[in-house]
């Protein structure tokens, strides 16, 4: 008891010396009138705790202080040591420190020599106490200008200050041997200890975010946080190194203080957004010790390798130390993708996961959560990190043959459960994105590839939820969901009967299934066009996207048949139109059978001609001249509805699309009868196997045909037949296919004029006629020449023109004049383009429009039949297109608009019904005349503004929340063609003569507070 009681006493008095130290220098710093002063007065304290020599100094104060310095008492080593851990233990360093870093900072620093400054400045923080040193110097970094010191030079020295302690001398390493085995913080207790590192941590992490803006480039978050993992993972390192009871640390219930601080400084940087930078260092160093591990000959199993190496065993109990469920998913979530653009195989993979997150995931319930649950359902990784987190989280079981025997069949069927629960779904179906169905598709896969059929059977409803998933994805449009269903059928019935796999899709015959489905690399969809390549409707693959005119023409020849017959026949390519042209149907037939005669008559004149070559002649008949031939309309109509004649059927529609492209007489009255018969006759009837496709292109040929020959007529009976509850869906997705078509070859019609040569009624003997203009001009013009006009065959005017030289100094683009009433074309042109279609527009738009929201017997088109609804939705998309510019867009955006603004329709559940309306709505955007749309705006068009105030604002919503990444898409492409409308309808305004109204436009003139400002007014 003497003996401690002396021992307090001396400490007490020591503490004493220390103080009265620290306020004798405090105080000679305050009164200083010169820096020397001020650098002897930190020497006389820094000389009492560190090895400092006068000589270190010497040079930096002037020779009249010399005695003073070398005066000074300095203790021995022991007695330093006492000093030192009184000191910065105590109250005394936390008092000094302000000292130093606000007042000497701001009034003296800047006056120090470099070699007094590093002597008696910065010795203090860097031969101190590590952690104390971050707890005064970081809260520098952030001074408010107020007060009487000069915050610039102090948050410049704490920058200073934490780049040479924090970086360039390991600090934080330094901090890790402190708190390793408590050395020196013995006086602590646990929970103390767990206090002050979090405070330190806290302290380390949030240098970035209080560094200024100017700060070095260190001390940004990327630098400083890779820089601080490096000592971290040193410090650790380390400490694990010198260990020599390993079972001990494995089994410790309360673990060191080294891996304490390093678990909590993991936390803090994932909070910070910084776990990329974190992982960066960790993946290298883990994968080196993996590998080395597998590499390794030793009979011991690879935990027990782990738990045997040294410098190994901290990464068992590092992830344990990240006290924060938070982190722990950041660091997993980050780890798996950046081992998935590395060379990692299974096997590495799932020791990775093991030894970083092995106990942890026994442990804690959290983070068994975060594997099976938001790893497997929620989140988006490769599919090689999903079989990883299936070994490691599911079966429990390295990938390699041995250990798959013993996997966890419980838990495979529990997950398996959770799985194709949210699969079957059809809200899951509906709103998930693509990536995200892939994603647990391919999840629900790679479990039943592992599955008996004994699992299957503990699954609970596993065989119905499977079912339901596939049958409601088969339901589809979107032929990427559809594949899903098939590749899981093919894994299902792998596991009800390996022999007999049941293929719903091509790709299943594969030996290797792509888990990805070809969604590594992104695709791109084009401004204003809906693609649904992937989007199978019909029996054939089919792609409803805007195409040109040409693309139109040349859409005859891209036919998937393998009729041999259909490819000998020469396909036409009805082109150009010429009214005065007289046709005999009966000559229609003849191609087809020009060959057959020809070779006939080929053969009687080798008869004929040489009677030394005669060969044996094929008596057999076949019947080729016995053969119907269809000359009349009526015809086609009388053999297409004998359904029981299979050959009439056939060679009706062979001869189909010529007849009517021949217009004749009796078109307009059967078209309609021939319309409905056409959609009704079933291809798959009287074809053989793999020669559907052929005869079904060939039916919607001659229905475009009918539609482009015969608008009205054909309309109005495609129109009825839409909502007949008599067709199936296929049928009513070729009528709007064809609609879709009939459309754009309507707008892109070709048309033959007749060559106009305007004849001299009076003949002249003049040298030049007395219209043409005279050859005065400037010097080096050419000679008039005539231009053919255009417009209709009379000619009420001429028009010339003729080159005349560029202006000395001047460059214009063009070296031609002309001078005509009317826009010229070039000579001897026979063949124009014309818009045919607006006229016809409300033809096919209104009668479709009027009653898709009734439910019939058979047909709702908001419920079951949403594939006809947004096939509906994409052709009044191309029929805006086609009458774009037109007077009739005008008058038809209005109801379209309108019809796209309901609930039913703009909020779908179908991405693909979403898809469809953004199209149509982009279509609109791009039909519309800039200045209808200003007139409008401006003559209060209530309809059309408010349509138009819609679009912007729904196409907004949609790209900031829709889950559909095509919807997204689109929706930024129409937002784009709704700014580029707006800024023409400006331009508009602005060429008027009544400046004052483009000041302001309103879309809703009543309501002030709903008026839009077009950019650019002011300008």
């Amino acid at each position: 008891m003497d003996g401690e009681e002396s021992a307090r006493k001396k400490r007490r008095e020591l503490e004493r010396r220390v103080l009265e130290k620290v306020g004798l220098v405090i105080s000679s710093v305050d009164h200083a009138k010169h820096v020397d002063q001020v650098i002897l007065s930190l020497y006389s304290l820094a000389v009492c705790l560190f090895p400092l020599h006068p000589h270190s100094i010497s040079g930096s104060v002037d020779e009249k202080y010399w005695d003073e310095l070398l005066a000074e008492e300095v203790p021995n080593g022991d007695e330093k040591t006492k000093w030192w851990n009184v000191f910065y233990k105590g109250s005394a360093f936390r008092a000094f420190s302000r000292v130093l870093l606000y007042d000497v900072a701001s009034n003296w620093l800047a006056c120090f020599p470099a070699s007094a400054r590093k002597h008696v400045y910065d010795v203090f923080f860097l031969n101190g106490c590590a952690a104390e040193t971050v707890q005064v110097v970081v809260p520098c970094l952030q001074l408010s200008g107020s007060g009487s010191h000069d915050s610039i030079a102090v948050c410049s020295n704490a920058e200073r200050l934490v780049v040479l302690c924090l970086l360039e001398n390991d600090l934080v390493h330094q901090m890790a041997r402190d708190f390793a085995g408590f050395c020196q913080f013995e006086d602590l207790s646990h929970e103390q200890l767990k206090q002050a590192i979090s405070e330190v941590s806290l302290l380390i992490t949030s240098v970035p975010d209080k560094a200024r803006r100017g700060a070095p480039a260190s001390l940004s978050a990327h630098l400083f946080f890779k820089r601080l993992t490096t000592q971290l993972l040193h410090g650790v390192e380390e400490w694990d190194l010198r260990l020599v009871d390993k079972s001990a640390v494995a089994n410790d219930i309360h673990m060191d203080g080294s891996i304490l601080f390093v678990g909590e400084a993991f936390a803090r940087i994932c909070r910070r957004g910084s776990a990329g930078v974190l992982l960066s260092e960790i993946v290298p160093r883990i994968l080196g010790h993996v590998r080395s591990a597998l590499s390794s000959t030793s009979d011991l199993s690879i935990s027990e390798i782990f738990e045997s190496k040294p410098g190994s065993c901290f990464w068992l109990k590092i992830m344990e130390a990240v006290n924060d469920s938070h982190s722990v998913e950041r660091v997993a979530e980050e780890l798996l993708r950046q081992l998935a653009v590395q060379n990692v195989n299974d096997v590495e993979g799932y020791w990775v996961l093991w030894i970083l997150f092995g106990q942890v995931y026994k442990c804690q319930t959290s983070i068994r959560f975060t594997f099976v649950e938001k790893f497997l359902l929620w989140k988006v990784f490769p599919t090689c990190c999903l079989r990883w987190i299936i070994h490691f989280a599911v079966l429990e079981c390295s990938p390699d043959s041995s250990s798959l025997k013993s996997y966890n069949a419980l838990g495979l069927s529990d997950t398996v459960h959770r799985l194709v629960v949210a699969w079957s779904r059809k809200e899951f179906v509906q709103s998930s994105p693509t990536e995200q169905q892939a994603y647990v598709t391919a999840a629900l896969g790679l479990c039943l590839e592992k599955m008996a059929k004994e699992d299957l059977d503990a699954t609970k409803d596993g065989l119905h939820s499977i079912l339901q998933g596939i049958s409601c994805r088969l339901e589809s449009p979107v032929y990427l969901i559809r594949k899903m269903a098939s590749t899981i059928a093919f894994v299902f019935s792998k596991i009800i009967d390996p022999q007999n796999p049941l293929y719903l899709d091509d790709s299943c015959r594969e030996e290797a299934i792509d888990w990805d489905f070809g969604l590594a690399t992104p695709r791109k969809v084009p401004v204003t066009t809906i693609d649904h390549g992937d989007e199978k409707t019909t029996e054939r693959e089919s792609s409803s996207i805007v195409v040109s005119g040409e693309e139109i023409q040349k859409r005859g020849d891209n036919g998937v048949g393998n009729s041999s017959k259909a490819r000998k026949k020469k396909e036409s390519v009805f082109n150009l139109i010429d009214p005065d042209e007289v046709i005999d149907p009966a000559t229609l037939n003849i191609e087809s059978t020009f060959d057959e005669y020809e070779s006939d008559n080929a053969s009687e004149n080798s008869e004929t001609s040489s009677d030394s070559s005669l060969q044996p002649y094929d008596l057999t008949d076949d019947d080729a001249d016995l053969k119907r031939k269809f000359t009349q309309l009526v015809d086609v109509v009388v053999a297409l509805r004998k359904s029981d004649d299979a050959e009439g059927v056939e060679k009706a529609l062979d001869v189909a699309e010529k007849l009517i492209r021949a217009s004749p007489d009796e078109l307009k009255y059967i078209a309609g009868d021939l319309a409905k018969i056409l959609v009704q006759v079933r291809c798959s009837d009287f074809t053989v196997e793999g020669e559907e496709e052929s005869a079904e292109e060939k039916r919607q040929k001659a229905l475009v045909a009918l539609i482009v020959t015969c608008p009205l007529e054909s309309l109005e009976s495609l129109s009825k037949l839409l909502y007949s509850p008599n067709l199936d869906v296929s049928q009513r997705i070729m009528i709007l296919d064809v609609m879709s078509d009939a459309a754009q070859e309507l707008a892109t019609a070709r048309i033959l004029k007749s060559e106009h040569r305007p004849m001299a009624l009076i003949s002249s003997t003049s040298d030049q006629p007395w219209f043409m203009p005279r050859n005065t001009g400037p010097p080096g013009a050419g000679s008039w020449k005539e231009i053919s006009p255009t417009g209709t065959p009379l000619n009420w005017s001429y028009s010339y023109e003729r080159e005349l030289p560029s202006k000395a100094g001047k460059i214009k683009s063009g070296k031609t004049r002309r001078w005509s009433l009317r826009s010229a074309i070039q000579d001897n042109q026979l063949e124009s383009s014309r818009n045919s279609f607006p006229q016809y527009a409300a033809a096919f738009m209104l009668p479709a429009m009027r009653e898709y929201d009734k439910k019939r017997h058979g047909v709702y088109l908001l419920g079951r039949d949403f594939i006809v609804l947004g096939k509906l939705i994409y052709m009044l998309g191309v029929c805006m297109k086609c009458a774009a510019m037109h007077p009739e867009a005008s008058v038809l955006a209005s109801p379209l608009l309108d019809m796209l603004r309901s609930r039913e329709i703009s909020q779908h559940a179908e991405a693909y019904v979403r898809r469809s309306v953004l199209f149509a709505a982009s279509c609109v955007l791009l039909a519309l005349h800039p200045l209808y749309v200003a007139s409008a705006v401006v003559e209060g068009n209530f309809e059309i503004s408010e349509g138009l105030d819609w679009v912007r604002a729904w196409a907004l919503r949609v790209a900031e929340s829709d889950t559909d990444r095509e919807c997204h898409t689109l929706a930024m492409a129409c937002l784009q063609l709704h700014a580029e409308m707006a800024l023409q309808a400006s331009r508009a305004l602005e060429s008027s003569n009544d400046t004052s109204t483009a000041k302001s436009i309103s879309l809703f003139p009543s309501v002030s507070s709903r008026s839009i400002k077009i950019p650019y007014l002011n300008s």
